[in-house]
């Protein structure tokens, strides 16, 4: 008596042919995925070649630090007492601390993570920030990819910038409304100088397609 195969075999093909369907689907996402992380590189690296603009982003949302400040009070770092029993030490013109230069700066370029570049028309991009990522409507992968990309370039700026920019800040000489000069023009050079609108350098656009 010769067994049936048929279905056997039968049953071992289409297993066979749906895992391959399964490999093909499995490729067929890989490979969209990467053309789009691909494309939102590309984008990126072209979209954020004006240092200018990224850093005229970053000062306002320093500006934006400096203009909500609250009035604190004096440092009082008198915490040792002399032999009669006196405090000895100084008391702190808040303004003038290095506690205000730390409280401005630190976490300034993780809230860079709220910015994204949007389209305002068919010739030119604007950072803006983002109240809900959510409501959203362009492509929120490649949106995710500039605020990555505005708060890493934030991170070099204040790196590069952060000693004379402290030293400006101890002296009253950071100011609401004039914050993008003293960053954007008189530290980084990242924007020229001009009496119009600021200009990115032409030194700026020979990147690495990095900020």
């Amino acid at each position: 008596m010769v067994a049936n195969t048929d279905g056997v075999v039968l049953s071992f093909d289409l297993r066979l042919e749906r895992e391959r369907e399964r490999r093909n689907r499995k490729m067929g996402r890989s490979a969209a995925w990467l053309v789009l992380t691909i494309f939102a590189v590309i984008s990126v690296a072209y979209c954020i070649d004006d240092k200018c603009a990224a850093c005229n982003a970053v000062a306002e949302e320093l500006e934006y630090g400096l203009s909500n400040e609250k009035p604190r009070n004096h440092l009082d770092m008198r915490h040792r007492l002399d032999s009669k029993g006196q405090r000895k030490g100084k008391v702190i013109d808040y303004r003038v601390s290095e506690l205000r230069v730390v409280e401005l700066l630190d976490g300034l370029c993780d809230k860079m993570q709220d910015y994204t570049l949007e389209q305002i028309d068919s010739t030119t991009q604007e950072w803006v920030r983002v109240d809900d990522w959510n409501n959203l409507t362009t492509n929120k992968q490649e949106a995710r990819a500039y605020s990555k990309a505005i708060s890493s370039y934030c991170g070099r700026l204040i790196e590069e910038t952060e000693d004379d920019l402290a030293e400006l800040i101890k002296k009253g000489s950071v100011k609401v409304g004039d914050v993008s000069k003293v960053l954007c023009e008189d530290l980084s050079k990242h924007c020229s100088q001009t009496s119009g609108s600021q200009q990115v350098d032409d030194n700026d656009h020979e990147l690495d397609g990095e900020l």
